[in-house]
């Protein structure tokens, strides 16, 4: 174990966002402060302060902690303020509402002096934390933290049983890193997941939740607009979920139907014929267009620094080159012009008179499809090429 001090001397910011916490802020400073000095930890308490109006910010110059106005509204943009004002080694984050005991901070200071980047609160059983009665939600409890942690562990690998938790411990070093983006509630998941596709050293400690120990304000978490916003947030987060592996499946689906549709095939007393080729061109035609979204995302991404290289897409890319995919899109809208051409050949040959529905329409729809996915697959090409650029 090993103590690091910044050049301030300070080993320890504990950072606190406050929107209105006259009711608990007082006992959250002084439990903070209670545990720097009977653990001999050279530290500062800081309220990140945003905008509140009920005597919060009177509150935190009364007990001498540093203050820091936050005029951006946002939980992310609170934390961020706070932590760009710390002068701490490591920082320890945590909600001043009275659900987190501020006691428990050296917990998280010795896996920081330990050498993890990361060091998460759990309060969820399964990480051998506990949920005081009245503290939890029972559909947080039992639905929305366990899902979305299954997530996050499935997803991104997040070595954690509770992403959701609010109470964490980090270096500053790991902060600057993440470069993190969201100014909302998001913030916290952002960190979480970065750290965990980064590579980064990550641990837990359980830890006691305790009742929301406001009074005259309610809490700022909304279940459902904010399980939403995280469940949006992972899909944006991962690519292959969202946009590649539905592709692929839709792909499955239209490669299924023209298998069945083109010779006309019967299973029972169903019969596959045109509509079915059509229904099926449908799914080929949103399968391409989801895997290409696949890649624009995922490079623009890694270009802008919100997700890490990956290998797989640099291997993909070293044989998926501008020049190959110009050329099998054209080859793909050449060959649909031809078999188009060839109907509209035999339209003439009638003297445009009427087709053979279901015989024309066999041609025409492959056709029609091979014309739009070279096409796009041309566009798409070009596209994430400029998307390239500024990563080569």
């Amino acid at each position: 174990m090993s103590i690091a001090l910044s050049e301030s001397g300070v080993e320890l910011s504990i950072v606190m966002p406050c929107l209105n916490e006259a009711d608990t802020l007082a006992s959250c400073i002084a439990t903070a402060q209670r545990a720097l000095a009977e653990h001999d930890i050279r530290g500062e308490v800081i309220v990140a302060d945003n905008g509140s109006s009920d005597g919060s910010v009177a509150i935190a110059e009364k007990m001498g902690v540093r203050i820091v106005h936050v005029d951006k509204p946002g939980y992310g943009s609170a934390l961020m303020g706070g932590i760009a004002a710390s002068r701490g080694e490591y920082v320890v984050m945590g909600d001043a509402d009275d659900s987190y005991d501020f006691a428990e901070i050296p917990n998280f200071l010795e896996k920081l002096r330990d050498g993890h980047e990361l060091v998460m609160g759990c309060r969820l059983p399964a990480g051998g934390g506990r949920v005081a009665p009245g503290a939890m939600p029972r559909l947080h409890r039992w639905i929305g933290n366990p899902a979305f942690t299954l997530l996050a562990r499935r997803w991104f690998h997040t070595p954690v049983h509770d992403a959701y938790c609010g109470l964490r411990g980090f270096t500053r070093g790991l902060y600057d890193r993440l470069d993190l983006r969201s100014t909302g509630m998001e913030f916290a998941t952002e960190m979480v997941i970065k750290s965990s596709l980064y590579g980064e050293r990550v641990t837990e400690v359980p830890i006691t939740l305790r009742p929301d120990g406001r009074t005259s304000s309610g809490p700022h978490l909304k279940t459902f607009r904010d399980g939403w916003r995280t469940l949006r947030f992972f899909l944006m987060y991962c690519p292959a979920w969202l946009f590649l592996f539905p592709g692929a499946v839709l792909i499955g689906f239209g490669a299924i139907g023209y298998a069945l549709a083109l010779p006309s095939l019967s299973i029972g007393r169903a019969t596959f014929d045109v509509h079915t080729l059509l229904f099926a061109s449908l799914a080929i035609i949103l399968g391409h267009q989801s895997i290409v979204f696949a890649l624009f995302t995922k490079t623009f991404a890694i270009s802008e620094g919100l997700l890490p290289a990956d290998p797989r897409l640099d291997r993909f890319f070293r044989y998926a080159t501008l020049e190959r995919g110009l050329l099998l899109g054209g080859v793909s809208a050449l060959a649909g012009s031809i078999l188009l051409v060839s109907r509209v050949g035999e339209w003439a040959s009638t003297e445009f008179g009427p087709l053979d529905y279901s015989y024309t329409m066999k041609w025409v729809i492959p056709g029609a499809t091979l014309v739009v996915l070279g096409v796009q697959t041309i566009w798409s090409s070009f596209f994430v090429s400029i998307l390239s650029m500024r990563e080569r």
